[in-house]
């Protein structure tokens, strides 16, 4: 439990003591900054103090203007920068060696100047000033040499080189590197209510069972000789005035790597590049239009390397974070989570955490699916209905209605052995305890994950960000077409009146309606696929080829579900994307939380629509020999003597295992090859010792997260989780699969986060935001399907009726009683078999309880049997839901120990405003008193 790491070294700097004052002379002093730009030319002069009045910044940002020296430009070119050898971390300062480098810039430098290429660069000068304006220090990386010489050894100047005419009639990329001097980190620090710790942690967790077994030895446990025990503290919102009053060592490892670029990243975020137009602004619209080719914190440096990290220790945290959590050699340790935090900020930390405990969770489920299922082949050899449909000389020479109309022939009931055997494994006493287990499964994991948030956000100072500190969106602002005065600040704000609001959401609503029908347009298409291929498999002739017409039509009918799936999927991202934009939502948070339920509410139709088909539609009305039911003047889908739900196990298993590798493939595969591709020329230079491969120009070369990266991630974990629940009586081997693929993402994710991804900015967020109630509904909804799965799609409910009316607790005969009798006279035209091969049949039997003689009505066993299958429902889910809300009610969202460490940093809080309200009065008194001793 930790406010992680506020008093440690940021990343490489030097935590020498003098450092304060190596600071408060930097500031004073001259440093290497960029004064001016036009198509990359840049010269250096002063830096412009950051303390100093409006109108002497004004006067210096005007100093901006073109430059023709042609030994200033950058050398680097697509991807390497040739640069001498100099120090290991260098790269991670400016010039001065003090500088740490918050964030970089990039632009590529065109050769060939055009009118576009003016309005970038005029993008480009005024988005620079606009930047020292409110004090960041700007420093472009420009080696003077490169390692070229003359016949005599002399070094060459940098455009004498031939290397660099060579690179003269490439395109180059600029690097703007970025540092935040700490009048600008205090004042944004101050702005953005930042909380910074005031007084150690003096509450002693309570002692529980917990406490004795954290002392047991875990092998699962992280090493804290590495990653030791951060120290915890109590936090404040930062103040300039009383900077005194917080634990400082020093003013340059105050504020940590995270906040820094938090900080940098909210100017870069507001920073105007058209003065005459309020709309253009933000770095990221500036990369949109190409005056920006890339904007980025730094990543501390090498991720890997050749020393072992038991003799050498670690190189800076990126490589501590690759050996404890990333590699493969960890795959059973626990998360380093303080440690990604602290690198990566608050949300993905968050992400982690909670895909982490979701993945502890799993193991339960896993375990007892994996019994379920070990139960279903145990007892498989006992099954009565296995051993009547396999007897081939009793139930199973039972002759079967042809499967198709004319073409296909009469078949044996033994034909389905196989698929009885499968639906067995999934459809027997057990599944119905494994499918209350999950019910119950899913909401302790969303009420147990709820404490852990809540926990994470005292430790990690995130409670109340989305109401006190989390700002406005830089679009709703300059977008936002109304005003109203703040009811809580009382000053005049940009608004969303309900009459602009409403027809942007119309318009939304109306797309997404649209989209959905577009998939339920595919879904259609699959089930005709699965109609008209079954025929064809059936009319083949050939006995075998018939009987596996079934898993054959699951089969491809499922990998082309999956192809679909993607396939629209990426179409309608970015279909909401628009439609989020043209919401103009007020804050990040509110963004996020429409554009996630836009995406899940497509994926939920997207990915389980097939799947509710066959469980609850196929089947269900197939009619009789003498009426079939049809779609789109097609015979409806059968399902076997045996059941649906091998059918519905086939397409579950398909769709999930299928979209895990495909989504792992995507994500890591897509990334190292592009990367390998783009750094290759810069690893062969710095290879051949032409200079060193900068930090900057390898994080360039990296992928980009994009400005949603965590979407993709939580999507993927959130459709596995309905998977794991939704139809989980059908397939319960799913958590079992989900535990393993999820073993695999965390550290493949924390591989591609570590060395394939650029570093992205610390984004803070207080929770997982739309995801946790998209949770809680998808385990609510769990109850509901689960219970009509056991109810309509398994045998469950017509077995135990049959065992009780006419089985004698046995079911023995139960076959003949599920199927019904049809004389072959009675068929409707063109229905009956051409050619049969079996004669002149007289009886025929088909799936359902209906009468044995026409018309073929139901008979009354049908009517019986689906009274006990809506009495189950029924009760099921109302017992269920019972349990669910009294869980739901007894484990408290925050742990008792939290809440007493909340009450006593709001308990300083108050007497550091009281003391500093008493130290104000007493300065007002002197002062009164001098004035009057003056006076008189």
């Amino acid at each position: 439990m930790s406010k992680a790491g506020y008093t440690q070294v940021a990343g490489n700097e030097d935590p020498s003591p003098d450092l304060h004052e190596q600071a408060r002379k930097l500031s004073e002093g001259p440093v290497y900054a960029i004064t001016g730009v036009t198509g990359g030319a840049y010269h250096d002069e002063e830096d412009i103090d950051p303390d100093v009045d409006g109108a002497e910044k004004n006067a210096n940002a005007s100093e901006i203007e073109l430059s023709d020296n042609i030994e200033k430009q950058p050398l680097h070119a697509a991807s390497p920068a040739k640069k001498p050898e100099g120090k290991k971390d260098e790269d991670q300062f400016l010039k001065d060696g003090k500088s740490k480098i918050d964030y970089v810039m990039v632009y590529k430098n065109e050769t060939k100047e055009g009118e576009d290429e003016a309005k970038r660069a005029k993008r480009r000068k005024e988005f620079f000033a606009n930047l020292k304006e409110e004090g960041l220090i700007l420093e472009q990386a420009d080696p003077d040499t490169i390692p070229a010489a003359t016949e005599e050894g002399e070094e060459l100047p940098a455009s004498e080189s031939p290397d660099y005419q060579k690179m003269e009639e490439e395109d180059k990329n600029t690097f703007i590197k970025v540092h935040a001097p700490w009048s600008v980190l205090s004042r944004y620090a101050e702005e953005m209510k930042i909380k910074m710790p005031i007084k150690e942690n003096d509450i002693d967790e309570p002692t529980t069972i917990w406490t004795f077994l954290r002392k047991v030895p875990n092998p699962f446990a992280l090493s804290t000789e590495f990653v030791p025990q951060e120290t915890n503290y109590f936090t404040l919102a930062f103040v300039r005035s009383r900077e005194d009053e917080f634990i400082m060592e020093s003013r340059d490892t105050f504020f940590s790597g995270t906040t820094r670029s938090r900080i940098v990243h909210e100017i870069l975020e507001k920073a105007r590049y058209d003065p005459d137009d309020k709309t253009k602004f933000g770095y990221d619209h500036m990369v949109a239009n190409g005056s920006l080719a890339a904007c980025f914190p730094l990543h501390d440096g090498d991720w890997h390397s050749d020393q072992s990290l038991l003799t050498h220790g670690p190189l800076n945290d990126r490589h501590l974070l690759y050996e404890e959590w990333a590699s493969p050699k960890k795959f059973y340790k626990q998360q380093p989570l303080n440690l990604i935090r602290s690198y990566f900020g608050d949300k993905i930390g968050l992400y982690f955490s909670w895909l982490g405990y979701y993945t502890i969770m799993l193991t339960y489920a896993a375990i007892f699916g994996v019994v379920t299922f070990l139960l279903g082949c145990i007892t498989l050899g006992s099954s009565v209905k296995v051993q009547e449909i396999c007897n081939e000389e009793g139930v199973g020479s039972l002759v079967m209605c042809p499967l198709c109309n004319e073409r296909c022939d009469y078949w044996h009931l033994s034909s389905s052995c196989f698929y009885s055997k499968l639906t067995y494994l999934f459809d027997n006493w057990a599944t119905v305890i494994f499918a209350i287990f999950m019910s119950l499964w899913a909401t302790m994991f969303c009420e147990f994950w709820k404490r852990r948030e809540n926990t994470l956000q005292y430790e990690w100072d995130l409670f109340g960000f989305e109401d006190n500190e989390e700002n406005v969106r830089p679009e709703f602002e300059a977008k936002a077409p109304d005003k109203r005065i703040s009811p809580i600040t009382k000053l005049s704000e940009p608004y969303l009146a309900l009459r602009t609001k409403f027809p942007r959401i119309a318009a939304s609503i109306m797309s997404i309606l649209f989209m959905i029908l577009l998939v339920v347009a595919a879904v259609i298409s699959v089930i005709i696929y699965r109609i008209a291929i079954k025929v064809a498999l059936a009319r083949t002739g050939s006995e075998f080829v018939s009987s596996m017409s079934s898993i054959v039509t699951s089969v491809t009918a499922s990998f082309i579900s999956v192809i679909l799936i993607m396939i629209l999927q990426n179409v309608y991202e970015r279909i909401a994307v628009w439609l989020t934009d043209l919401e103009l939502h007020r804050t990040e948070t509110e963004y996020e939380d429409s554009f996630v339920f836009k995406m899940y509410l497509f994926a939920f139709v997207n990915y389980y629509s097939t799947s509710f088909y066959i469980a609850f539609l196929k089947g269900k009305i197939p009619g009789n020999p003498s009426d079939y039911g049809k779609i789109f003047g097609l015979r409806q889908e059968e399902c076997d003597a045996s059941g649906c739900m091998q059918e519905l196990f086939i397409n579950i298993a398909i769709t999930m295992c299928g979209k895990q590798f495909f989504n792992n493939f995507m994500e890591l595969g897509t990334p190292v090859i592009l990367n390998c591709i783009r750094s290759y020329k810069g690893r062969q230079e710095e290879k051949k010792g032409r200079g060193k491969y900068e930090q900057w120009e390898k994080d360039l070369d990296l992928a980009d997260i994009g400005p949603r990266g965590l979407f993709k991630e939580y999507l993927e974990m959130v459709v596995q989780f309905g998977f794991t629940t939704i139809f989980v009586c059908a397939f319960p081997l799913a958590p079992f699969f989900a535990l393993l693929n999820n073993l695999i993402e965390i550290r493949l994710d924390a591989f591609k986060f570590i060395s394939q991804l650029r570093r992205p900015y610390a984004a803070r967020a207080q929770d997982i935001g739309a995801w946790y109630a998209i949770l809680v509904g998808i385990g609510n909804l769990s109850v509901l399907t689960n219970a009509l799965v056991l109810a309509f799609t398994s045998e469950f409910i017509p077995q135990a009726v049959y065992k009780r009316r006419g089985g004698n607790g046995t079911l023995a005969g139960y076959m003949d009683f599920s199927l019904s009798h049809f004389n072959p006279e009675d068929f409707e035209e063109g229905s009956a078999p051409i050619d049969s091969e079996f004669g002149n049949i007289t009886d025929c039997r088909y799936r359902g309880f209906y009468e044995s003689t026409a018309p073929y009505n139901y008979n009354y066993d049908n009517w019986v049997i689906l009274t006990w299958k809506l009495f189950f429902v029924l009760i099921y889910e109302h017992v269920i839901y019972l349990i669910k809300f009294a869980l739901a009610y007894m484990i408290p969202d925050v742990p008792d120990f939290v809440r007493d460490q909340i009450r006593r940093e709001n308990y300083l809080a108050q007497q550091a405003l009281h003391e500093a309200t008493l130290q104000r009065a007493l300065r007002d008194d002197q002062d009164d008193r001098k004035g009057g001793a003056s006076n008189a």
